[in-house]
């Protein structure tokens, strides 16, 4: 019995030994590669999102968003979880023929995501209003496309 025990457990010690090293699930044995991406090109992104807002199409402009994202945009008090949430804003933003241009700009990388924070002003065709705001973006690399996370937007506070 003493030695049927201890040929057992030398068993499971080898069993345990063999496993050493070996990932604990198929999971843990991928690895994430991570996209390089430079400032220009995290740049770029918002050159792409405000063209978008030019082609006065609200579905093109969602499409810069990721799935799972938000918004907090300007001119409503509303957060956009959904797509269609954010379609139900752009539709109305949109009419107001806006364009954007950065004014100062913040760029952050980092593995597979990025932030590009600072302040832009936008330019109302419709009634020719101009409104300075603060922004961040931050993108996350799909593995074919750089798309939006979350997008906040606020007017400046201080007039000047």
């Amino acid at each position: 019995m003493k030695l049927t025990c201890i040929a057992c457990l030398a068993f499971v010690l080898a069993g345990c030994a063999m496993n050493q090293g070996a990932p604990a699930s198929p999971q843990a044995s991928r690895t994430e590669s991570c996209k390089q991406a430079s400032e220009q090109e995290i740049a770029a992104l918002f050159d792409r999102w405000n063209q978008s807002l030019q082609t006065g199409d609200p579905n093109k402009v969602v499409a810069n968003y990721a799935e799972r994202s938000i918004l907090l945009p300007t001119v409503s008090n509303k957060p956009r979880l959904t797509p269609a949430d954010k379609l139900d804003y752009f539709k109305e933003f949109l009419q107001s023929r806006p364009a954007g241009k950065i004014d100062f700009r913040s760029i952050e990388l980092g593995c597979n995501y990025a932030v590009d924070a600072g302040i832009y002003t936008f330019t109302f065709a419709r009634t020719g209003a101009v409104v300075k705001a603060r922004y961040t973006y931050t993108y996350r690399w799909t593995g074919s496309q750089w798309l939006i996370t979350s997008h906040h937007s606020s007017a400046m506070p201080e007039k000047t």
